[in-house]
């Protein structure tokens, strides 16, 4: 949603706080040092239990319940129940106990108090913990990070009196161009799958509902509010469903969020296919839906296609101002409360009319209602239940996001091993980048936070080095509204390259604060999508020169996904990924760069050398083809996205999915796979061959030798993050399930394991295979 910047027509108010950029040096909040040791453990990771509780079968406990409740409700209470009554709260019957169910952005952090109109709210204690974002964490391949990582989601927006957190995002990474996807996790469903499950029971183990979102085909915002997107059954099944499949059936989320777009002619957030057919009956989901604020246009089919709460309506796109004062002052009497805003909602007084002429919707309505209570008294909000305390920005809590940031960070090249790099071989560091210096919590729409502290990567290094290393810094471009490359700051950034032992040049798209007013959008950010994958601000001159100055430069890359790399890439010893790392994150980056870290992230997404490799820009639309007066987008990559479409039609990416090097090397060997019915079991010995402790991830990726459909080279199906000392081997035993075999029959309608020959092939990367078995179905 882009709540940061309601529109007027919403309730009469916008947030009045901007923050313009420039050359001037953005004012920071003053820095909380940490008061441990970086050595103390973070928060604990959920157990690898197999006896994970059916969770949507939990929803169901407390039906007895809920039907009394039902039967105490009037009419206009079941409707109060199933609209916004306020910025980011819904509902409430105070003379039955039931409260207003409350809820929160983000998916890595809880932002900031909005008030109930969004108006600023002052002193109160809400500066929170700044995780990194959620490309970092998927880049960790460590579903137990997700489990934490959601465990302080969860805790925090308990101690802030929340009852869903508005999270996990987990669209597909389609084009690089998204300005979402630093919210999102990967390209693959798979990967997606098991991260999101983590984060989801991370969260909803501390009695607070996730959401997971946006419920489906949201892949740009370009266009967002108004598209209709157009994909193949097959494309819809292997690649955009998955990962929401898995959030309901193995995360056992409570909450789903619809999305902004239309979906083959229908609004995603009543899309009766989406939400009636496949989430509601084929898999059986239990709890509620929630509108994505705005994404409600028509009373009928909310009613009828499974939207259970809807939250943030833009009132511009139902009636005139004129009609909305008319019909709230014929609404208002003597003896009746005055209609808000809120009661203009599409669910509301427009739903209540609806159900007196046709009494045959009120089991629409009374489902809707029996929804939201199922979520609430899992979450001990009814009955007089209490909840266990929360906990707000704990040292454990950021902790864990430093951990995120040293897994999710991706050491991409380091030839010569220029890294890591030695304390005592340094006397004098350069730091080059404005956003080496520049804080981005509060940035990218509305998974902005208000973080308690930020440590840049500048500030990072500077505590790591202390006295003993001499560090200079050079901003060598300006963060500004169209600017290129400024001459005489790169000047400066060179003589300070020369002067140094080694540099370190901070790259970044940012995430943007008064993005609205942009016109070049050359930032991650909820609203708008970028203009292409160059560096913006003239970084890649600025990169250039600094290589050229001293070839002992690392690069360090931030944002929300790949960058073209062309202009310098050749000519860098050292490249660095290090995404939106959260609070800690230069804590983290200086860490790994000195080695007191080993690197053990992996690409969550495939690098393409240009924009134009892309599937999404080579061979589908984007961002949209206009027919008539819609706006419709095809998928026509169809299932060939990212890793799928570069591995199948042998177009080579500057790094590949799964990519991430380590200071360590990895012996992969003894390769068995061991068949079953329609199953197999894969096994292999891990080593670790070189001198430092390191952590590899193992990736298994399944191909089909020979089927009915034109299927990917390679498919990802399984994978497990080892840890191991310098010298010591452990056996890696993974199962691949039916499902890693199977592709969607469209005929049929169904999913099917073709008997045949099948390849395993188990790797470092999607480009990197260390040993190939087959087996027979």
């Amino acid at each position: 949603m882009l709540s940061s910047f309601p529109r007027t027509a919403v309730l009469g108010t916008v947030l009045c706080c901007t923050i313009v950029l420039g050359a001037a040096a953005q004012t920071k909040p003053a820095l909380r040092q940490p008061t441990a040791t970086a050595t103390k453990k973070p928060a604990a990771a959920a157990p690898k239990s197999a006896a994970t509780p059916n969770r949507q079968a939990a929803l169901l406990a407390n039906e007895a319940k809920i039907n009394v409740l039902l039967k105490q409700m009037t009419l206009q209470e079941k409707v109060t129940m199933i609209h916004a009554n306020s910025s980011f709260a819904a509902g409430g019957i105070k003379r039955l106990g039931i409260p207003e169910l409350v809820t929160s952005d983000g998916p890595h952090g809880v932002r900031p108090e909005q008030g109930r109109d969004w108006k600023p709210v002052k002193d109160v204690q809400d500066a929170s913990t700044y995780l990194p974002t959620g490309n970092t964490l998927a880049a960790t391949w460590n579903p137990e990070l997700g489990y934490a990582f959601g465990k302080v989601l969860g805790s925090e927006a308990k101690y802030r009196g929340k009852d869903v957190i508005l999270g996990p995002g987990i669209n597909i990474i389609r084009t690089p161009l998204n300005g979402r996807n630093f919210e999102y996790l990967s390209e693959d469903p798979y990967l997606v799958s098991r991260m999101a499950v983590g984060y989801i029971q991370g969260v909803q183990d501390q009695g607070i509902s996730a959401c997971v979102k946006h419920y489906a085909a949201n892949n740009q915002e370009t266009h967002r509010d108004a598209i209709n997107v157009n994909m193949s059954e097959r494309a819809l099944r292997e690649i955009y469903l998955p990962g929401f499949k898995a959030a309901v059936q193995e995360g056992g989320v409570y909450t789903l969020m619809g999305a902004y777009n239309k979906f083959r002619g229908q609004w995603a957030t009543h899309n009766a296919y989406l939400m009636n057919n496949i989430l509601k009956g084929e898999w059986g989901f239990k709890g509620m839906v929630i509108s994505d604020w705005g994404s409600v246009h028509n009373t009928d089919e909310a009613l009828r296609n499974g939207t259970d709460l809807e939250m943030g309506t833009d009132l511009s796109l139902m009636y005139s101002s004129t009609d909305q004062t008319a019909t709230a002052a014929s609404a208002t009497t003597p003896t009746a409360p005055a209609k808000t805003l809120y009661d203009r909602f599409f669910l509301a007084d427009p739903a209540l009319e609806a159900v007196k002429k046709d009494p045959r919707l009120l089991p629409l309505i009374d489902d809707k209602v029996r929804r939201i209570l199922r979520v609430m008294y899992q979450i001990n909000r009814l009955d007089g239940a209490k909840r266990t305390p929360g906990a707000f920005n704990t040292r454990e809590h950021q902790l864990t996001a430093q951990k995120v940031a040293e897994e999710g960070i991706v050491l991409l090249k380091n030839e010569g091993n220029l890294l890591p790099l030695s304390r005592t071989a340094l006397k004098t560091m350069a730091v080059i980048g404005a956003s080496a210096d520049r804080n981005n919590s509060m940035g990218g729409g509305s998974s902005q936070i208000k973080a308690l502290y930020e440590i840049t990567p500048l500030e990072g290094l500077q505590k790591a080095l202390g006295n003993q290393v001499a560090v200079s810094f050079a901003p060598g471009h300006k963060i500004a509204r169209g600017q290129g490359a400024d001459p005489a700051l790169i000047q400066q950034a060179v003589a300070a390259a020369k002067a140094a032992d080694v540099a370190v040049v901070v790259a970044s798209w940012t995430h943007g604060y008064d993005y609205s007013k942009w016109e070049d959008n050359a930032f991650d950010a909820e609203a708008v999508d970028k203009p292409s994958m160059n560096l913006p601000f003239g970084q890649d001159e600025l990169i250039k020169a600094v290589l050229q100055a001293n070839p002992r430069t690392v690069v360090v890359l931030m944002g929300g996904g790949p960058t073209d790399m062309t202009a310098w890439v050749g000519q860098a010893k050292g490249i660095v990924q290090a995404w939106y790392p959260g609070m800690e994150g230069g804590t983290a980056l200086a860490r790994i760069l000195f080695g007191e870290v080993n690197p053990s992230g992996k690409l969550p997404m495939t690098f393409p050398v240009k924009l134009a490799d892309s599937p999404a820009h080579k061979l589908g639309d984007y961002p949209s083809t206009s027919r008539q007066d819609s706006l419709t987008q095809t998928y026509r990559e169809d299932i060939f996205v990212g890793y799928r479409y570069f591995d199948t039609y042998k177009v080579a990416p500057q790094f590949a999915f799964g990519h991430g090097l380590s200071y360590t090397t990895f012996k992969y060997d003894n390769l068995t796979v061991t068949p079953g019915p329609q199953r197999a079991t894969v096994q292999l010995t891990l080593t670790n061959t070189g001198k430092v402790a390191g952590a590899e991830v193992v990736q298994v990726y399944v191909k089909d030798e020979k089927a009915a459909v034109k299927r990917p080279e390679k498919e990802l199906k399984a994978f497990q993050k080892v840890a191991l000392k310098p010298g010591e081997a452990k056996t890696i035993t993974l199962t691949l399930g039916p499902e890693a075999f199977q592709y969607y029959n469209e005929t049929k309608k169904q999913w099917v394991l073709e008997p045949g020959k099948f390849e395993v092939l188990v790797g470092s990367s999607s480009r990197d295979i260390r040993l190939t078995g087959g087996l027979t179905l």
